[in-house]
């Protein structure tokens, strides 16, 4: 299993090592010990999956707080553009994002610590993506940013008249809009001390 580091520091491409012959493939999708020898020192606890057509994109979510969740993404149908964006406070890189694609011809994973926003865009008819978690999902903990904020800039590899979204994720704020509320509530924390 290699770890390939990204232009953002904690996030990473996983390539498993895939054994092919007659029959298929074979490879090992996680390996506590493989993680931990590469220093990462993760206890996953959830594993999710969705199912999506053509156009879907689901996303930028992320959980606040203690509630925060790290995830290692992968496919195991179809084919998809996933994003992480740095929304940690202090951040040399807050407000950027990596993007990979995945899919199920590499097998390659995207290593996503807390402190993200995540979203996935659908370049294939349909897809399956499997997700661990290492933390439960709290809906109290939840939030989000608009996929289409200009500050990001993310290209999604989907047109605009194929893009198909939840009511909540085209609801979700800017991220100056988030960025502001951060500091409000930050400021508001510091002060009750």
């Amino acid at each position: 299993m290699n770890f390939l580091p990204t232009k953002i520091d904690g996030v990473y491409i996983v390539q498993p090592k895939v054994f092919n012959d007659e029959r298929g493939y074979f490879f090992e999708s996680y390996s506590d010990a493989a993680f931990k020898a590469k220093g990462l020192d993760y206890k996953f606890i959830q594993d999710n999956q969705s199912q999506s057509g053509y156009g879907t994109i689901r996303g930028l979510h992320f959980q606040t707080g203690d509630a925060a969740q790290a995830k290692l993404v992968r496919v195991i149908k179809g084919r998809i553009w996933d994003v992480a964006v740095d929304l940690r406070p202090g951040s040399p890189t807050y407000g950027q994002y990596v993007a990979e694609e995945l899919d199920t011809v590499f097998h390659r994973m995207l290593l996503i610590p807390r402190g993200f926003a995540h979203g996935f865009s659908v370049l294939s008819d349909t897809a399956i993506v499997v997700y661990k978690t290492d933390n439960f999902y709290n809906k109290e903990a939840e939030g989000g940013i608009i996929y289409s904020d200009p500050d990001i800039n993310i290209d999604w590899g989907v047109p605009a008249n194929n893009i198909i979204l939840s009511d909540k994720d085209k609801s979700w704020p800017a991220l100056d809009e988030f960025t502001k509320m951060q500091s409000v509530y930050n400021c508001r924390c510091q002060k009750k001390r």
